[in-house]
């Protein structure tokens, strides 16, 4: 049993390496959305982050990177998971539908000149996909990690990060280092090291 657990296991990092390698044919759009968010920041703006799941998760995740901190001291940058706040979802399913949550937290906090970030594994989240649909008509641009053919949002967003991937464990990984490749090329756009 320990050496097919260990070949499943060797298996699985390549086949996550793989994904991730993939990613490279990409560089500049991911580049191009990092250099978005840097400009936002820069200007003063924020970013909003959301997804359900493990997207909540990696929001959460990213948010905090820039909140606190990646790999530098520097000074806190604003981004805001709309997921984290527990009253805040409830009460919005509760009163307004799940499909509307996100887009009705944009709303909320949104101005012109933000900048949203949507995950979705399948880029299909009705909830998603609504709060891109609210982020175009506030002015706030948009940018979506998403994995498969794309989905509903590689069409919607002005920024759009699709893993080449059908499995949702493999364009998960891939998310959160889409993250913190971003995350460390705004600390490098805005805080140059000496």
């Amino acid at each position: 049993m320990t050496d097919d657990a260990a070949a499943r296991v060797r298996a699985l990092l390549e086949a996550s390496a793989q994904v991730t390698r993939a990613l490279a044919a990409d560089a500049t759009a991911i580049a191009g959305a990092a250099t978005r968010v840097s400009e936002a920041f820069r200007a003063g703006h924020k970013v909003m982050l959301f997804g359900n799941g493990g997207s909540a998760a990696d929001a959460q995740h990213i948010a905090a990177e820039w909140c606190g901190r990646l790999s530098r001291e520097r000074d806190p940058l604003p981004a805001i998971a709309l997921t984290a706040n527990t009253s805040d979802l409830t009460a919005l399913a509760n009163d307004y539908g799940y499909d509307e949550v996100f887009a009705r937290l944009l709303r909320a906090h949104g101005e012109t000149g933000d900048v949203a970030i949507a995950i979705s594994t399948s880029g299909n989240s009705p909830n998603v996909v609504r709060a891109v649909e609210e982020a175009r008509r506030l002015g706030v641009h948009s940018i979506a990690w998403t994995g498969r053919d794309g989905g509903k949002l590689a069409t919607l967003v002005d920024h759009p990060l699709v893993v080449p991937s059908d499995d949702t464990q493999r364009i998960q990984e891939a998310h959160i280092t889409l993250g913190h490749i971003i995350a460390e090329l705004v600390d490098d756009a805005l805080f140059p090291k000496a």
